[in-house]
């Protein structure tokens, strides 16, 4: 790479280098194009290195933890002292997780033979970008562009990050446990936190805004959830208003009545898309309301050689969207006609019970026009569950009446985030309950939940009444 304030011409750039940028850039290797990679940042983002990897690896930690101090042991006939946990050496075994998945990035780029460039990029315009970084100060020419910058914690007005009111990214880094914390939200990553803290005995509130968690959720698994939040000594508040912070007490209003918790607040409110430096006024690149990158199911911007993926588009957050999207992008810079168009969409919550749906709950397909027929099956029905100790959880189905074509799925109990994936690819396969009935299903075994909701749905249960 040629440095300082001279123009060097590059074929296929990416800016960023999380789940959608370093995934777009091996792919578009993969495909013959030269990459540029231009990094701001440790390789994998936020997701490998401050978010989803970090979050899910302390859960996995302190839930061991709490399931050795579990009365359901005793049961079993195991006999422990009580357990205690260092939540420094917890950190450094999350750290050590992380280096090693990034480092797998490093060798996974240089493999590829993909140039990095660390720095600070913006346009000049729409066939240039500066960089400012390492080795001080010099421009790209490109064919083709892919913003990857993704998004950064939204702040609530009412409480603006500080020493007392913290994102989920800054709660996975507190040196030291706090003796009580606030976490203010309502989505997936509100409830993951607030189950890792509980884990590990720290007095947990919960707030959420809405009269319900997770409102997109069949409310009949996320009752579940909720009991399991409870179970864990999570006090669970919803219709919660926050209002501001008064020293190091949280105001807020419930019920209609104001009311204060002490101890540290972490606020997950969702992502904004990280535009602003981008410069994008050069290069004649339009945004949304939100500063978002609008993009078409090629995911290209306004601009035809200027293309964006994950969450700066502003589209659902998460870094398996992002890693799609960005294959998509590369087989478009090379020439391909593709598009982004899943048909399920699986997600998963860490809680415990943990949570995972995909496609559509019965309420939003017969919104869509759908004539519907469900399906039910206990997890307190499983073999397999039982020999694991779990009884809460359940698996719902969805499908068109007549056809039975499947629409969706969701599964509360152990491994749901695994076993979603059945129900998906049968989405995107087109698959009927029929079809799903016919598979063998290895006993025990929790799959056998999916195999015994579809035939509860076709009326043909075999372990329910």
């Amino acid at each position: 790479m040629v440095v300082g304030d001279v123009t060097t011409a590059v074929s296929t750039l990416v800016v960023g280098a999380g789940p959608g940028g370093y995934v777009a850039a091996i792919r578009a290797a993969q495909l013959g194009q030269s990459v540029t990679l231009v990094v701001d940042g440790p390789l994998g983002g936020i997701c490998l290195n401050s978010g989803c990897i970090p979050l899910k690896a302390l859960i996995s930690a302190s839930r061991r933890f709490r399931q050795l101090n579990d009365e359901s042991l005793q049961t079993m006939g195991i006999q422990l002292a009580r357990a205690s946990f260092d939540w420094g050496q917890m950190q450094a075994w999350k750290t050590g997780v992380v280096e090693r998945l990034s480092g797998g990035v490093a060798k996974l780029l240089a493999g590829h033979k993909i140039e990095i460039v660390h720095g600070l990029g913006w346009f000049l315009n729409e066939k240039e970008l500066r960089v400012e970084g390492e080795y001080g100060s010099h421009r790209l020419a490109f064919e083709k562009c892919l913003l990857a910058t993704g998004a950064s914690p939204r702040e609530l007005p009412e409480l603006p990050f500080g020493e007392n009111v913290l994102s989920a990214q800054q709660a996975l880094a507190l040196t030291e446990l706090p003796t009580a914390i606030n976490v203010v939200g309502d989505n997936y990553v509100a409830l993951e936190l607030a189950t890792l803290f509980a884990n590990l005995g720290v007095s947990t509130t919960l707030l959420a805004g809405g009269d319900k968690l997770l409102p997109e959720v069949d409310q009949a698994a996320v009752r579940l959830v909720q009991a399991g939040l409870r179970k864990l000594g999570i006090q669970v508040v919803t219709g919660a208003q926050a209002l501001k912070m008064d020293g190091t007490e949280l105001v807020y209003t419930a019920g209609g009545k104001e009311k204060r918790l002490a101890g540290t607040v972490v606020v997950s409110h969702g992502v904004k898309p990280n535009t602003g430096k981008l410069n994008l006024k050069e290069a004649g690149v339009k945004t949304g309301p939100d500063g978002e990158l609008t993009v078409n199911a090629a995911q290209v911007t306004n601009q035809p050689d200027i293309l964006a993926v994950g969450d700066v588009t502003g589209q659902t957050p998460l870094a398996s969207v992002a890693t799609k999207q960005a294959k998509v992008a590369a087989e478009t810079m090379g020439g391909r006609k593709v598009a982004f168009a899943p048909q399920a969409l699986p997600r998963v919550a860490h809680t415990t019970p943990e949570l995972a749906y995909t496609g559509l709950t019965a309420e939003a397909a017969t919104q869509a026009g759908y004539e519907v027929v469900t399906g039910r099956f206990p997890l307190a029905a499983n073999g397999r569950g039982l020999t694991l100790g779990s009884e809460s959880g359940v698996a719902l189905v969805v499908a068109e009446k007549g056809s039975g074509l499947l629409l969706g799925m969701t599964l509360v109990g152990p491994q749901a985030g695994d076993l979603i994936m059945e129900a998906s690819l049968g989405i995107e396969m087109g698959a009927t309950l029929t079809d799903i009935a016919e598979i063998l299903h290895p006993h025990p075994g929790l799959a056998e939940m999916t195999l015994e909701s579809v035939e509860s749905a076709l009326g043909l249960a075999i372990h329910t009444l």
